[in-house]
């Protein structure tokens, strides 16, 4: 038998907070999707950064560009502060362990805090890729898939108008 086999997380001890990347954290208190939006992404629903990134190839008008940088100006807007809130309350929780000043009833109430900031986050998120199809015709909303790549994948026939 070998030796003990290196943890996935070796490396991983030398964050700030343990559970966060430097990546994970730019991306939250910068506003990004942090993958939260994929239920919506997936499925045909695009969200404003990358129909914004494309838009030149999906051809949206002017109308439609303002229409969309508003909508991702406001998501944004909600999206900072909730995604501060949760590294801060990430770090609370990092630090709470690595003080060794947490119990079991502290945990839960850290947790459930976490949990809501992540949900609202979360929502914000995918509430604007609810959005964000009725300002695209059909056939953007198709050609944004296909140029994602996910045509295979992506049923767009019922998206919302």
């Amino acid at each position: 038998m070998g030796g003990v086999q290196a943890s996935p997380y070796t490396g991983q001890e030398k964050r700030a907070i343990k559970s966060l990347s430097a990546r994970d954290i730019d991306d939250l208190i910068n506003g990004r999707g942090w993958g939260f939006a994929k239920a919506a992404e997936l499925n045909g629903l695009p969200g404003p950064v990358h129909i914004l990134e494309l838009k030149d190839k999906i051809g949206l008008s002017l109308a439609q560009t303002a229409a969309v940088e508003k909508l991702f100006a406001g998501m944004k807007e909600r999206a900072v502060p909730l995604g501060k809130r949760l590294v801060s309350l990430e770090r609370s929780l990092n630090d709470a362990f690595a003080g060794r000043s947490i119990d079991e009833n502290r945990l839960r109430e850290m947790l459930n805090e976490v949990g809501k900031v992540r949900s609202e986050l979360r929502y914000v998120h995918l509430a604007t890729h609810l959005k964000t199809p009725a300002i695209l015709s059909p056939k953007q909303v198709d050609d944004y898939n296909r140029l994602r790549g996910y045509a295979a994948s992506a049923p767009t026939a019922g998206h919302p108008r």
